[in-house]
């Protein structure tokens, strides 16, 4: 199954939202952990492909995929 990339990025950039008002935790790492603890492997997947391939994306959201957990190849 495919996901829309567009709704992939908007959902992220809403908890980006959320999370740079907590002080208790770095934005991007709490973004991340949000993905990791709640999207399916495959939407996990498509994330991150779509902020490689230079999606457009808030800093945050950027920075997070980098803590994103990705399936084993």
């Amino acid at each position: 199954m495919s996901h829309d990339h567009s709704k992939l990025i908007r959902m992220a950039t809403q908890m980006a939202q959320f999370f740079t008002s907590q002080p208790d935790r770095p934005a991007p790492e709490a973004v991340a952990a949000h993905i990791n603890e709640s999207w399916s492997p495959r939407m996990r997947q498509d994330f991150v492909d779509q902020i490689r391939a230079g999606a457009e994306a808030d800093p945050v959201v950027r920075e997070a995929a980098a803590f994103v957990r990705l399936p084993a190849a």
